[in-house]
């Protein structure tokens, strides 16, 4: 059986009877079961690419020397910016173009690359064992959120409401983040800074895999998967933070 996505023309497969495919993800659930797992398969997948992706670009520029000696530079520092900028922007239009495809994937791979970048700077500095751990402690504590928040979703608890509560975390950090740039704050603040980060991104990881479980719609599958790949990059980058620090 398949279902046709909305302005996104894809179809999603809805798996067999019975198993995961058929088990009901939450109480009351109006929806076909089936179409909702295979929703997140579908989404899953996309993110693991893109972290496979990242992963593939952040090992390249860790081990290319020119890299490190470029980033040294003001243009480095520049090229990083502009690339986060990017980011960001792309965020935005993501709301008007995330369900059309093929602008979707255009947008989609657009940003993947700019953050793969991002984390291949924030990488170049770094010793091996650092990066190591902070990418085994990244995998563990998303696994492990995913699956509480899926286990929590069994039981009827939906976390829709931290959603203003994460934009006035999220507001409050950049300006933390501002601070310390302009200001020149020591060590100490950047760990708390990191840690901060690591637990904001860590409920985002709840709130997020909430929304692809009950609200997300079949045609945002590109949303959703640009969502959780953001949070799991934005995770690591703080907990290399904590443990650089």
């Amino acid at each position: 059986m398949f279902k046709k996505g909305g302005a996104g023309g894809v179809d999603i497969e809805s798996g067999g009877k019975g198993g995961a495919g058929g088990a009901q993800i939450y109480p009351g659930m109006t929806e076909d079961p089936k179409m909702r797992w295979a929703f997140i398969r579908k989404v899953y997948a996309i993110v693991c690419t893109q972290l496979l992706v990242t992963a593939v670009i952040a090992t390249a520029m860790f081990f290319t020397p020119a890299v490190k000696d470029y980033m040294r530079t003001p243009f480095g520092f520049a090229t990083l910016i502009v690339l986060i900028v990017i980011a960001f922007i792309l965020c935005f239009f993501m709301g008007r173009y995330g369900r059309k495809h093929p602008w979707n994937y255009v947008l989609m791979a657009v940003f993947t690359l700019c953050l793969a970048f991002v984390v291949g700077a924030a990488c170049a500095f770094k010793r091996g064992p650092t990066i190591l751990t902070a990418a085994g402690l990244t995998v563990l504590i998303t696994v492990s959120l995913t699956l509480y928040t899926f286990w929590a979703a069994s039981r009827g608890m939906d976390f829709s409401f931290l959603g203003p509560f994460l934009f006035c975390a999220s507001i409050v950090l950049i300006f933390f983040l501002l601070a310390q740039y302009i200001l020149h704050l020591g060590r100490e603040v950047r760990m708390v800074y990191s840690c901060l980060a690591a637990l904001l991104f860590s409920a985002y990881i709840i709130y997020d895999t909430n929304n692809l479980i009950r609200n997300f719609t079949y045609d945002e599958y590109v949303i959703a998967a640009i969502c959780l790949f953001g949070d799991i990059v934005n995770l690591f980058l703080a907990l290399l933070g904590v443990v650089g620090e």
